[in-house]
């Protein structure tokens, strides 16, 4: 993979860990104290705060701020103008930097354009989130929501595609246990 490549513009802050083949886009800043992971790449306008963990061939689409607090999973793809948020209740004028919520992304999961991902919530593997949602509560493993506030609509499989109501993926062939209320990985085509 060979050594991170970070543009001119961008600035990686002393005491920050960049995997592997990490690439850094233009105007992006990553936070002494964080870590991302091999074969990762953040576009354009990027923030990673401080204490940001980001696991393995992670893609954070432009503009996009990735604050203290949140972690991210390995494969995970946040998609371009995404937002999380750190404080339940911020106030301009009262410091509340002791109060972040942790909001853990799990491995393989997407965050569509423009979606909101309150702090406080975590997003189980291989969870979808639509485009412009708002997610206020838990998702769950494989789950694909959608709307404001996000609600679940569906089930998806590892690799992206909407599960159909056997369960059985359409185009990889993958099999999963469906309920009303999870979905789990049973076996791999063959």
């Amino acid at each position: 993979m060979g050594a991170p490549v970070i543009h001119e513009t961008a600035v990686v802050d002393e005491g920050a860990r960049l995997g592997e083949g990490t690439r850094v886009w233009h105007f992006t800043h990553v936070s002494s104290g964080s870590t991302l992971g091999a074969g990762c790449v953040l576009g354009q306008n990027v923030f990673i705060g401080p204490g940001v963990v980001i696991g393995d061939r992670v893609k954070i689409q432009n503009n996009v701020s990735v604050y203290s607090g949140v972690t991210i999973a390995d494969d995970v793809f946040l998609g371009p103008s995404c937002v999380f948020t750190n404080v339940l209740t911020p106030r301009a004028h009262v410091e509340r930097k002791d109060e972040f919520a942790r909001t853990p992304v799990g491995k393989g999961v997407t965050v569509g354009a423009n979606a909101t991902v309150v702090c406080g919530h975590s997003l189980g593997d291989f969870a979808l989130v639509g485009a412009g949602s708002v997610v206020t509560k838990d998702v769950a493993a494989h789950a694909v929501v959608v709307g404001n506030p996000a609600r679940r609509v569906g089930w998806a499989c590892r690799c992206g595609e909407l599960l159909p109501d056997d369960g059985v993926c359409a185009r990889c062939g993958d099999a999963y246990e469906v309920t009303p209320q999870s979905c789990r990985w049973v076996r791999s085509r063959g």
